[in-house]
């Protein structure tokens, strides 16, 4: 029995060995094809230093990859960096929306412009066009399932009334339950009364709240440092496990899914942006997209993904009274993959069951769409349980809806992952536009460093 254990421990140490060698060699190997070949070994890590997070992150995702197709059995302990890292910024994402929220508002200046009303339009707005484009996707190239086994175990809401009775009962929810549960509308909710009831307080009790703001903030960027290692796990963990053959059978769907997607974060954002700041919207666009999306892409949640979005305002010098409030607020009603992932699902639903749907039913799914879509929940797969909700507009069964449901989850390895990418990047993108339009009309530079 000894022996056993001490074999099992002396092939765990060894697996670790392997993959630590493979992974500075890899690290090596893609840091000189970078750079065309001019750092030696011994310069690694100070080279690792001077790169940008982004590209530190591209190197963890190529690692992760080439792992996972080598050595998928001896790098299998590679996993738990990407679930530490998720979990790390799961954990402390509820804690830093609280401080921050109710630090900015405790302290917040009358006159102060915040241009949240601007914000809540756009996200709005974003959220409906991607539904309709979804919708004119599905007409234009209609999708046809074959059903997989029933999802049953899992619960949908019953009707619009139920998802805003859900809304505002999070409103009211427990703040300790809130801080636990992550509920970012019952987090939001208290903070902001929290802030209000404190902008009478003392100096020295504001200074307080302001230091642990900051506190939680130094804890995120550490967090953040890690974010390589943590992509490079998730990476691995995606293509070992999953792979991409199980995609196949699903390609038609999966392309106008991701197509709609890609569309809306390189076509219809852009104008909106455009429209708005009145100036060439790609820099910002691209900068989203690089420093949010692909970090969203991998932890498949909005709500792990407000530390990341927070850290990207600050670098854009954005009004941190607004991006505190607005950012996690995104995370919650800032859906355009989610209205796309419903509107693509629900229409497949209705092709394949050969229902007629006019011009004005699809309109009304557009709107619908985006309404379930402000009602995800923010994790990864929350979008899915709002098809049964959309699919009741056609008189769609819900049996037959939670076999839709079912697909979504098998597809869902890519469909989940691009979905989060476009709501988390869109967050600070409108942010981002919103804030610059109001330096346009006040004369000031909008510079974005790339």
């Amino acid at each position: 029995m000894i022996y056993v254990k001490l074999t099992l421990v002396s092939n765990l140490k060894e697996a670790i060995y392997i993959i630590i060698i493979h992974i500075r060699c890899l690290i090596y190997i893609v840091l000189n094809i970078l750079t065309g070949g001019k750092y030696a070994m011994k310069n690694l890590m100070k080279m690792w230093n001077q790169l940008s997070l982004v590209k530190q992150i591209i190197v963890g995702l190529l690692i992760g990859i080439i792992l996972a197709v080598t050595i998928p059995d001896a790098a299998k302990p590679v996993v738990i960096l990407g679930s530490l890292f998720v979990g790390a910024l799961k954990a402390i994402a509820p804690i830093l929306v609280f401080f921050l929220v109710m630090s900015a508002i405790s302290q917040h200046k009358s006159g102060h412009q915040t241009n949240m009303k601007s914000i809540i339009i756009l996200y709005l707005l974003g959220t409906f066009l991607a539904g309709l484009i979804a919708v004119i996707a599905s007409f234009i190239f209609p999708v046809s399932l074959t059903l997989a086994a029933s999802t049953e175990n899992m619960s949908a809401p019953g009707g619009v009334t139920e998802v805003i009775k859900s809304l505002l009962l999070n409103l009211v929810d427990n703040p300790i339950k809130a801080l636990y549960t992550a509920n970012y509308i019952g987090i939001l909710s208290w903070a902001v009364l929290l802030g209000f009831a404190l902008k009478n307080a003392p100096d020295t009790t504001k200074t307080m709240i302001s230091n642990f703001s900051d506190a939680v903030s130094q804890i995120v960027r550490w967090v953040i440092n890690f974010a390589p290692l943590g992509i490079m796990g998730l990476v691995f963990d995606a293509i070992a496990t999953n792979g991409i053959a199980s995609l196949l059978s699903y390609g038609q769907l999966l392309a106008v899914l991701v197509g709609c997607m890609v569309f809306v974060a390189l076509v219809v954002n852009p104008i909106i942006v455009f429209l708005t700041i009145r100036k060439n919207p790609f820099p910002l666009v691209f900068k989203c997209l690089r420093e949010s999306g692909i970090t969203a892409f991998f932890t498949r949640s909005s709500a792990a993904n407000i530390p990341v979005n927070m850290s990207l305002c600050e670098k854009l010098g954005l009004d941190k009274d607004t991006y505190s409030v607005s950012i996690p607020l995104g995370a919650t009603i800032n859906m355009a993959g989610a209205a796309v992932t419903i509107s693509v699902l629900t229409l497949a639903a209705v092709n394949t069951l050969g229902i007629q749907v006019d011009i004005a039913t699809a309109i009304i799914l557009s709107v619908l769409s985006a309404v379930c879509a402000c009602g995800a929940s923010g994790v990864a797969g929350g979008s899915l349980l709002l098809i049964p909700l959309a699919c009741s507009l056609f008189g769609i069964p819900n049996e037959i809806a939670m076999k839709i449901v079912g697909v979504g989850f098998i597809v869902g390895v890519l469909q989940d992952s691009c979905e989060t990418a476009l709501n988390s990047s869109t967050d600070v993108l409108f942010t981002a536009a919103a804030e610059f339009a109001q330096w346009r009309k006040e004369g000031k530079e909008i510079i974005i460093n790339k």
